[in-house]
């Protein structure tokens, strides 16, 4: 009996996407494959003939680029939409460009397309979307979101670890040791700053540069960096893993979530640019280096501040006494790209509208155009809590340090560094692990207000730690509205929701039950070290700060590996990472009866 039409579209339907789900597989396993081999030959001296190896692996992976390619371009192009008309015109430019050397003979003013680096940054660039493709794709069937940002994490820290034990990625005679390559792999791609090692000595420019790109993604967050691949090239739009993006990035609606990411991108690489320029601008011709160091050095400073990272390329950190006197606007440089990147870039985006907006109200009607409508509450609520509270820690933190360690850690500095470095170590608990000073000159009452700080933390969505802002002012207006006995919580005349304050009240409770936890683990495991060190160091830690009593390089192993999970859940979130492994409820329709409990 002859089948149906039916049945044989259903069929034939199943069939293609069976056929298509192992082209994917296929290429994704060319991907893996690609990248391993770019990584091998970046990292280690080759053989001529493991060299010729390489060569035909990456030959290979073109030759299937390029069919999946031309495939796709064929049997999809109606999918082709106006936004990704341009993006597919240049990959096919790129794929062709580094193929033509198996197709003609080129002239010689064409010779930097048979240049391997060329070659070698192209198939990258495709292993990368290819590997950010099925990331979305892993997204779209309904993924726990907390469970998938937590193994990125994992994932980019294993990597990271890889790399850095890389022969080029050390000085030669260096021998780095796992435990202390997944350490500073955890506290790059944790934005925290720790490090049992000064990476300066330890690190080539290579090493240090992979340490830049780990802090970088970091940073911006894994999956703002796969999410913006996917969708910008590939165009990865499903329900769910918008939804679930829009989440991750802050965006108010789904249709503005690719915007989002690009102005997040566009914000942070022009932030880190300007800041670059800054501080070469602050240190050129003073610290005996060539034009290329010196760009290095400033790029690498400005991805570690905006980051809020804390890493340095300086012997002895950013307080070399070589370094301490002279170079104020470098640290007021560092300082500003500290606080922009703690503010957070729902904060930033809504900066864009506010400018975006008075540019148009004041250009639009010099062209004979109207007025435009006028916004209310333009400023958002987040907005001006974290603006506000940032300005008020900030004064308060450099005030009360200025003055407890005038003639403390700060009496060998003349009058205008003493405020230059009160600002700076008032800014750099905030979440940056930088420190102009040795932080175990301080007085105890001054480490408090550190500890407290690094807690507190920056903005929501941003790239600082600690509990946040948002969270820390919600719970203080929580208290005064029960002190008032007021049965709702207002800021600036906006009442806030019940599930903002019980977030709030979950977040610092988890917070607070970690930092004990993990405090007294490290006190059985550390017995000899000062126990204030020690506290000092898992709130750094968990805060994903970087500061340090000068603990870190006396830990042993195990406690090196402990401090490295108080990061990770740090940056990851103690709460995020219980929701990975727990299965999420539904609301129910039936409601138990109300009921007080005696609290006090």
């Amino acid at each position: 009996m002859e089948k149906s039409p039916t049945k044989q579209h259903a069929y034939a339907t199943s069939l293609s996407k069976t056929i298509a789900k192992w082209v994917q597989l296929a290429i994704f396993i060319v991907a893996v494959i690609t990248t391993t081999a770019i990584i091998i030959d970046y990292g280690f001296e080759l053989q001529p003939k493991e060299d010729a190896l390489l060569k035909q692996i990456y030959n290979f992976s073109w030759w299937i680029y390029i069919v999946s390619y031309v495939g796709s371009f064929i049997f999809q192009w109606k999918k082709i939409t106006k936004k990704k008309v341009i993006p597919t015109i240049l990959w096919g430019i790129l794929l062709v460009s580094i193929g033509l050397e198996h197709i003609v003979v080129l002239p010689p003013s064409f010779d930097w397309l048979n240049h391997q680096l060329f070659e070698i940054g192209v198939l990258g660039m495709f292993s990368i979307l290819e590997i950010s493709r099925s990331v979305i794709g892993f997204i779209n069937k309904q993924t726990n979101p907390s469970l998938l940002m937590a193994t990125a994490f994992a994932i980019i820290i294993s990597v990271g670890t890889l790399l850095l034990l890389l022969p080029r990625s050390t000085q030669e005679g260096v021998s780095l040791s796992i435990i202390d390559s997944l350490f500073i792999s955890t506290s790059a791609v944790c934005i925290t700053g720790l490090t049992p090692i000064d990476i300066a000595q330890v690190f080539t420019v290579e090493g240090q540069f992979i340490i830049a790109m780990l802090v970088q993604i970091g940073g911006l967050g894994v999956m703002t960096i796969t999410s913006f691949f996917a969708l910008f090239f590939m165009g990865g739009s499903g329900l769910y893993n918008q939804f679930a993006l829009r989440d991750l990035v802050g965006s108010d609606t789904l249709s503005s979530l690719l915007s989002t990411l690009l102005y997040i991108l566009t914000f942070t690489f022009v932030i880190e640019g300007i800041g670059a320029l800054l501080i070469w601008l602050s240190i050129h011709g003073t610290m005996d280096m060539t034009l290329r160091q010196e760009i290095f050095f400033s790029c690498f400073h400005s991805i570690s501040a905006f980051c809020n990272a804390g890493f340095s390329t300086i012997p002895g950190h950013v307080g070399n006494p070589a370094f301490m006197q002279g170079h104020n606007f470098f640290f007021l440089t560092i300082s500003l790209l500290i606080v922009l990147g703690g503010l957070g870039f729902p904060i930033l985006m809504n900066f864009k509208r506010i400018v975006f907006y008075h540019l148009k109200s004041w250009i639009q009607p010099l062209f004979g155009r109207k007025q435009v409508n006028k916004v209310s509450h333009l400023t958002q609520l987040n907005t001006r809590i974290v603006l506000t509270t940032t300005a008020t820690l900030l004064i308060i933190a450099t005030l009360l340090i200025a003055i407890l360690e005038w003639n403390g850690a700060l009496k060998e500095l003349p009058f205008i560094d003493k405020i230059v470095h009160s600002i700076f170590n008032a800014v750099a608990p905030r979440s940056s692990g930088f420190s102009s000073v040795d932080l175990a000159h301080f007085s105890f009452i001054t480490i408090l207000i550190y500890m407290v700080l690094m807690w507190i933390g920056g903005g929501s969505q941003s790239t600082a730690g600690g509990i946040k802002i948002n969270t820390f002012v919600v719970s203080i207006a929580s208290f005064i509205s029960v002190v008032k006995g007021r049965n709702n919580v207002v800021l600036f005349n906006r009442e806030l929701s019940e599930n903002s304050i019980r977030r709030a009240s979950a977040v610092i409770i988890s917070s607070i039950f970690c930092i004990l936890f993990f405090f007294i683990l490290l006190m059985i495991l550390e017995p000899n070290l000062p126990h204030k060190g020690l506290l000092f160091e898992t709130v750094s830690a968990f805060s994903t700060v970087g500061s340090s009593l000068n603990i870190t390089p006396q830990l042993g192993n195990l406690s090196k590996l402990l401090v490295a999970l108080i990061m990770f859940i740090g940056r990851v979130g103690f709460i995020t990472l219980l929701m990975s492994f727990v299965k999420l409820e539904n609301n129910p329709k039936l409601r138990f009866p109300k009921d007080n409990i005696i609290i006090n």
